[in-house]
């Protein structure tokens, strides 16, 4: 697809955005790769405020090589039933394999292909905010809370799963709510 100056990046400004996503999430480099990363950060982005879509390398193969090393290793720590794609962003999604070990409540919701109620608060995380409550919601948005522990929080979560399986049973979908038993742990954070 042709680039869009200022809205997607190009291939190189991609793979080096993969790059910096698996060093905040922990993966270290030795000293000369870290080295390697900050020549590509001064071509890619020679100013602060650069404009995406733009830029690319002279020798893009080892960028990709690199980029192409921290998918494999973000992808090895993919939170179970769940995998990260490469399009073009890196995104996490559910996993839509219903016979997996770990069945993300995610990948249910999304194949109910249905508005179901409890949906959005069964498949929250919870966490605990500045003030100290516990919440249980998603990256943006509250659906439950304040909750003065965290049990509480993870207990609105799990009646909310209960409900959820109650609603897909009752919109006829039986197999779906017959994997409520792999869904993973509610997320404490």
């Amino acid at each position: 697809m042709p680039f869009e100056p200022g809205r997607k990046r190009t291939p190189d400004e991609l793979n080096f955005d993969i790059v910096g996503l698996a060093r905040i999430l922990g993966r270290r480099l030795s000293g000369r790769d870290e080295l390697q990363v900050r020549l590509w950060q001064n071509e890619l982005r020679p100013t602060h405020t650069r404009q995406c879509g733009v830029h690319t390398l002279a020798e893009p193969e080892s960028l990709r090589q690199t980029a192409d090393e921290a998918l494999a290793w973000l992808t090895a720590r993919a939170p179970a039933g769940y995998e990260f794609v490469r399009t073009d962003a890196v995104e996490l999604r559910p996993l839509l394999d219903l016979t997996a070990p770990v069945v993300a409540v995610d990948a249910v919701i999304q194949l109910a292909g249905q508005y179901l109620p409890a949906a959005r608060l069964a498949a929250s995380h919870v966490r605990r905010s500045a003030a100290g409550d516990w919440y249980a919601g998603d990256a943006a948005c509250r659906w439950s809370g304040p909750h003065e522990t965290v049990e509480a929080a993870v207990a609105a979560v799990q009646a909310a799963r209960a409900e959820l399986v109650s609603q897909l049973i009752a919109a006829g979908r039986e197999d779906l709510a017959a994997t409520a038993p792999r869904w993973p742990a509610v997320p404490v954070s």
